[in-house]
């Protein structure tokens, strides 16, 4: 499998291959090869289906039937590779060749890759583009940035101070206490603290303890479990009670969720009803539906455990068996390779529910969580422990 963009006669290509065949994008228009002109590309796929966009004209190729998953456990090169003889006859058109050029600002589902000297794994040949010490986006929030000197300074829009721009002026004299984040309000020009987990208060200097978690819809944890290296992953199991009013929300992520290769299993509402999907590999998942509507946002408690016994998952609904359904009878993947890392209620801040689901969840859970077992642990895990923000006292009123 390969995915490949490259530059072929002046156009750009996009070529990829998911194990069945070779799909082929190519732009309308050529690049400007005057060494001045900056063009933005935004290339990928949704299953088979690929698109390649340069400059905002678009090229689609509608999928036909086939492999929909990308498998590839190489590193990620940019420019070039380290051998040319590594490169796929299929991925490129002509003599495979290095890129010369400049390339700023990559972006891989939704994260930024770091081009430093240092970020990297390796590289060879590769130099500062600009020439200069303010390069690109030195100066954040749209600053224009100077040389001064041996150094540069940033010259900031009114509503952002600090020597690069980063900092709104409404956070600048922030009373928010430890740990928290300083979120501006531009339109009340104030600001409102996000309080680290175990904090609380409009400026997050009371300490609080609280055995549930209240998630008030930009809520997560985020606990890592110290015992992954012993799990046997072919078998999991995770218990969980909730309660909520809503009739969407991510209640439980397992799973690393940094990109569409990890393994996961999530337990969610979607429209009012209880949804479970597992993925041991390849997103091949189907998502498992309880059929009776509105059972789960009464505000109730109510008790779930999904159990994974290789493909086959069972889910309990207040210790009712609810679902049992076998994903794959070809057993191709039988572990659930979460990385020890458990979200509840939401991802990190900034990050959104539907588009790191990739829409299998719409929201951020608002509601309570507590007695949370993982695999057959006789204790509870402790989610005060964890990391997380904006995570209240559930037994406390406010």
């Amino acid at each position: 499998d390969f995915l490949c963009i490259s530059l072929v006669n002046g156009f750009t290509q996009l070529r990829y291959n998911l194990g069945d065949k070779t799909v082929i994008l190519q732009t309308l228009q050529k690049v400007h090869v005057n060494g001045n002109t900056w063009h933005s590309l935004k290339a990928g796929r949704v299953g088979n289906e690929g698109y390649l966009d340069l400059d905002g004209i678009n090229i689609t190729q509608k999928a036909s039937p086939g492999m929909n998953a990308l498998d590839t456990h190489t590193d990620f090169f940019v420019g070039g590779v380290s051998s040319l003889n590594l490169v796929n006859s299929m991925a490129i058109e002509n003599e495979p060749t290095g890129f010369t050029g400049c390339i700023r600002e990559i972006v891989i589902n939704n994260r930024e890759l770091k081009l430093t000297a240092t970020d990297p794994k390796g590289g060879a040949n590769v130099g500062d583009c600009d020439g200069t010490v303010c390069g690109y986006t030195v100066c954040k929030n749209s600053g224009t940035c100077k040389v001064e000197n041996s150094g540069f300074l940033c010259s900031c829009p009114q509503e952002w101070t600090g020597t690069t721009c980063e900092q709104s002026i409404y956070c600048s004299q922030n009373m928010c206490g430890s740990q928290a984040l300083c979120i501006p309000q531009p339109s009340t020009l104030s600001y409102t603290c996000v309080c680290a987990l175990g904090w609380s208060g409009k400026y997050c200097d009371s300490k609080i303890k609280f055995y549930i978690a209240k998630f008030v819809g930009n809520s997560y944890i985020k606990y890592t479990d110290p015992y992954y290296g012993k799990r046997d992953l072919q078998y999991s199991r995770i218990s969980v009670n909730f309660t909520t009013n809503q009739t969407e929300g991510l209640i439980v992520w397992m799973g690393k969720s940094e990109d569409e290769d990890n393994d996961f299993l999530a337990i969610g509402i979607a429209n009012g009803t209880l949804k479970v999907v597992v993925n041991l590999g390849e997103r091949i998942s189907v998502p498992l539906m309880h059929g009776k509507y509105f059972t789960c946002c009464d505000e109730r408690w109510h008790f779930v455990t999904v159990v994974q016994n290789q493909t086959c998952i069972k889910v309990y609904l207040d210790e009712e068996l609810i679902l049992f359904e076998d994903i794959d009878p070809q057993r191709k993947y039988t572990a659930l390779n979460y990385g020890g890392i458990c979200y509840f209620g939401g991802f990190e801040i900034g990050r959104k529910v539907n588009i790191v689901t990739t829409g299998l969840f719409q929201k951020e859970f608002i509601g309570k969580i507590k007695d949370v077992v993982l695999f057959q642990d006789s204790k509870k895990i402790q989610l005060m422990k964890a990391e997380g923000y904006n995570v209240y006292d559930g037994n406390s009123e406010n």
